[in-house]
C-alpha cells in the first residue's frame, strides 16, 4: 500500500463547486480507501495499491460521472509533493525568492519537451514579469504580482505545453505535505 496525494485540478473554481464531504463520499463510493481532503480545492490524500497513472485515470473518471464535469488527476507521492517544494526555484528566504502565495509547483500530466518550455518563457519575458521553470513532470511558476493578473491561465499553459496540469501554492503544498506524513 502507498499513500498518495491526488491532486485534482478544475475544483471550486468557475461552476465546479463540490463539498469535500460530496468528493470524499463519492470516492469512496467508488471504492477508494483511507481517504482525506485537505482544504476545498481538489486536494485528496489516500492509500492505494494501484499505480499513480491507473489513479488518475479512474479518479477523472469518478468526477466525471459523480460531479458531471471533467478534472484532470495529478497523483504523487509524499516524496514527489516534497521535491516540488524543495526543488521550486523561486521558492526559499531572500529577495530573489517570491512569497509562498505566488510560488506554484503546476504538477503536469507528462514532461513537456524542454523546447515547447524554453519557447514559452521567451514568448513570455516581454509580456509579464512571471518566473518560470520546468522539473520532472512539474512546471515552477512564480506570479509575482498575482495568479489573477497573469496571462498564464491554466488553459494557455496547457495549449502551449500539450499537457494538463494542475497548481498548487507553497502554502497550499507545505499544508497538505504535513498532513501526508
Amino acid at each position: 500500500m502507498a499513500r498518495y496525494l491526488a491532486l485534482l485540478g478544475s475544483i471550486n473554481i468557475g461552476g465546479n463547486r463540490i463539498k469535500m464531504v460530496d468528493l470524499k463520499a463519492g470516492l469512496e463510493n467508488a471504492g477508494f480507501k483511507d481517504i482525506s481532503t485537505v482544504a476545498a480545492s481538489g486536494n485528496v490524500i489516500l492509500t492505494d495499491t494501484r499505480d499513480p497513472a491507473t489513479l488518475e485515470a479512474q479518479l477523472e473518471e469518478v468526477v466525471q460521472r459523480e460531479f458531471g464535469f471533467r478534472s484532470c488527476a495529478m497523483v504523487r507521492t509524499d516524496a514527489q509533493v516534497r521535491a516540488a517544494i524543495d526543488e521550486n526555484p523561486f521558492h526559499g528566504t531572500g529577495p530573489e525568492h517570491g512569497s509562498d502565495k505566488m510560488v506554484h509547483s503546476i504538477f503536469l500530466s507528462q514532461q513537456p519537451e524542454q523546447e515547447a518550455v524554453d519557447k514559452l518563457i521567451a514568448e513570455h519575458k516581454s509580456k509579464g514579469s512571471e518566473r518560470l521553470a520546468l522539473g520532472r513532470r512539474v512546471l515552477y511558476l512564480d506570479y509575482v504580482h498575482g495568479v489573477g493578473i497573469s496571462d498564464l491561465s491554466s488553459k494557455f499553459l496547457e495549449r502551449r505545453l500539450g499537457c494538463k496540469g494542475t497548481a498548487r501554492n507553497m502554502n497550499s503544498l507545505k499544508n497538505i505535505l504535513s498532513k501526508m506524513v
